[in-house]
């Protein structure tokens, strides 16, 4: 009976002891599982990495330049841009120079002429200018001499010779703005000079004139003018158009 009882409280221990072994052995075990779910969330950068590179991909380069791209992330707004956004700019000719406009050349529909004082006279000659205007509402361009002769007869009939042209005179090509002005210096020789026999004198109604490039001529009515009827004596002569009336 006594070894009875000695023994009880030994198998309690025994049995006691080997559940707590259990108990430990299943915090143990959640422990490590808990540490290795850890682990495998922090060690997931292969997945997330290869999501983030296939949704956006680096934009790179290409040989079409100055075609029409969109800028890359790293390109900065400081007006300069990069090579590709810059030439596809200036590409575009979206905003055009004024060099670049094409002006058209001017016409006998758009032109009126006059006759001025210009540089006035002496030597037997007068000088002269005769002005263009443009009538028309957009800009065109003259460059070169313009033909000019004398006209009478009450019905445009030529009289005498048309007029040389001086061409070490400066011929710039010349822009003439709605209602501008531009001008061409003559000289008239007096046809007092030639004897009447030889100028076969005559009152002319004023000038015919074309300019440089046009087939139609306009005319240029002036008073005080006499002409030479021969063709062979020569009393007009022109320089190139230049800007401005005078």
């Amino acid at each position: 009976m006594t070894r009875r009882h000695l023994h009880a409280p030994h198998v309690a221990r025994t049995t006691t002891a080997a559940v707590a072994l259990v108990v430990v052995g299943l915090l143990s075990a959640g422990t490590l599982a808990a540490c290795d779910n850890g682990t495998q969330d922090a060690a997931s950068p292969a997945t997330r990495g290869s999501t983030e590179t296939t949704a956006a991909p680096p934009s790179t380069p290409d040989d079409t330049a100055g075609s029409v791209s969109t800028p890359t992330t790293d390109s900065t707004d400081d007006g300069a841009g990069n090579g590709a956004t810059s030439g596809a700019t200036k590409g575009t000719g979206s905003t055009p120079s004024p060099s670049s406009l094409r002006v058209a050349r001017c016409t006998a529909d758009h032109l009126t002429g006059t006759l001025t004082d210009g540089e006035g006279g002496g030597a037997g000659s007068t000088y002269p200018y005769l002005v263009l205007k443009n009538t028309g509402g957009s800009p065109c361009q003259l460059q070169g001499w313009p033909g000019v002769s004398f006209v009478g007869d009450s019905n445009g009939t030529q009289l005498g010779a048309a007029a040389t042209f001086d061409r070490s005179s400066p011929h710039a090509t010349v822009t003439l703005l709605p209602n501008g002005h531009a001008h061409a210096p003559l000289k008239i020789a007096q046809a007092a000079n030639y004897p009447k026999s030889t100028c076969k004198p005559a009152k002319a109604d004023g000038l015919r004139v074309y300019v440089p490039g046009e087939t139609r001529s306009i005319f240029v009515k002036a008073s005080g003018l006499t002409a030479c009827t021969n063709s062979k004596v020569q009393l007009l002569q022109t320089q190139a158009i230049q800007p401005g009336a005078n």
